[in-house]
């Protein structure tokens, strides 16, 4: 399994931006698709996004297309969201999570490594 801390979480206002950031430690980090998922209170832990191992494919939850961009870096084994036109809807405690499976998994139980979480909250 794979090392994961998240950084880059705060307060935004609506439309704003936010950049989160999530490195990685142990094994290798380009063995594993990356995703993230966020958890609202009182919701469920819901999938946002996911990368492809080579960085070449990306998938997006509906709720986010076309506002937020996840991306890896191999060499700084590093991934990132970035987060524009934030809304209110969008506050959660965002984690990012590796898993072993190919292609771009979009279920939890398809991750073996999370992360604590970092928690974005977005004003109105």
């Amino acid at each position: 399994q794979v090392q994961l801390a998240e950084s880059g979480g705060g307060l935004a206002q609506a439309g704003g931006s936010l950049r989160l950031s999530c490195a990685a430690s142990g094994r290798t980090f380009s063995s594993y698709a990356m995703g993230w998922f966020r958890q609202a209170p009182g919701k469920e832990r819901e999938f946002v996004a996911v990368i492809s191992r080579s960085a070449g494919s990306t998938s997006y939850a509906d709720s986010v297309k076309g506002r937020f961009t996840i991306s890896r870096d191999n060499a700084k084994n590093t991934m990132y969201l970035q987060m524009n036109s934030l809304k209110p809807a969008d506050t959660a405690i965002y984690y990012c999570a590796a898993s072993p499976v190919a292609g771009l998994p979009r279920y939890r139980s398809s991750y073996n490594s999370w992360g604590q979480g970092t928690q974005v909250t977005v004003s109105s």
